[in-house]
């Protein structure tokens, strides 16, 4: 019999957790949409997915960025680009506070789950933060939800070791978070400058590396919890005093 409180790890979910996947599912697809209008807004020059980062589509102002001989940087839908991912870091973290009992009770649940929560608070900064306006804060932010995001990942992958709701997406996890972060170094170290490949990724191609392997286990994660039935610890009758 279950009782308040009590942890059940497989192979049901409570249906707390389905709200909180919802959450998850319907920020990651907004951004996605937002991204492609803001892309299809942009300009001129047209966007390019390999040269301009993610960022430029949240600019407020067109000229040249981030310096006089710089390309030249366009963002008409730029309202529509911040907007979204603020939306998608308030819903990342209300997700996460409905969605713990998917994942059995340890410690490092906490941890990848409060990294979830930083990229979240990351992704809040980068949209009031647009790079022309606060350069700064900017880039913490975004450092903060590539870095608590892809990491997340990882211990995420780790805390789904010995439960069954998790056959598939073990090794998966960790991968995609590896991905993440050896991405994420290779932009901290500039590798578009050393030519070849890396010129023709382009500094935006190696920032989209760090992002979609997140966007996508999310979305894949949210729709795998939503597919997992629920159950609801039943209450315990109090025994009538003797």
């Amino acid at each position: 019999m279950s009782v308040p409180g009590e942890s059940r790890y497989g192979p049901l979910v409570h249906r707390s957790v389905h709200h909180g996947a919802i959450l998850w599912l319907v920020g990651v697809l907004q951004f996605i949409v937002a991204m492609a209008v803001a892309q299809l807004m942009y300009g001129p020059p047209s966007y390019s997915l390999s040269q301009n980062v993610i960022s430029d589509l949240g600019n407020t102002q067109c000229g040249h960025w981030p310096s006089a001989t710089s390309p030249i940087v366009c963002s008409p839908g730029y309202l529509v680009f911040d907007g979204s991912i603020v939306v998608m870091g308030l819903l990342l973290i209300l997700g996460v506070l409905l969605i713990p009992t998917a994942f059995p009770a340890r410690s490092s649940r906490r941890i990848g789950l409060g990294l979830l929560v930083v990229a979240g608070i990351g992704s809040i900064g980068v949209g009031l933060s647009p790079e022309n306006v606060n350069g700064t804060a900017h880039l913490l932010t975004a450092l903060l939800a590539f870095l608590g995001s892809n990491l997340a990942l990882v211990v995420l992958g780790l805390v789904m070791f010995r439960d069954t709701r998790w056959d598939g997406y073990r090794a998966y996890s960790i991968l995609s978070g590896l991905v993440g972060l050896i991405a994420l170094g290779l932009y901290m170290a500039g590798a578009w400058h050393w030519g070849g490949f890396w010129a023709d990724w382009g500094q935006g191609g190696i920032e989209r590396t760090i992002v979609a392997p997140v966007l996508l286990w999310a979305i894949l994660v949210s729709v795998h919890l939503i597919q997992i039935p629920a159950f609801a610890p039943r209450l315990v009758p109090k025994s009538p005093a003797t």
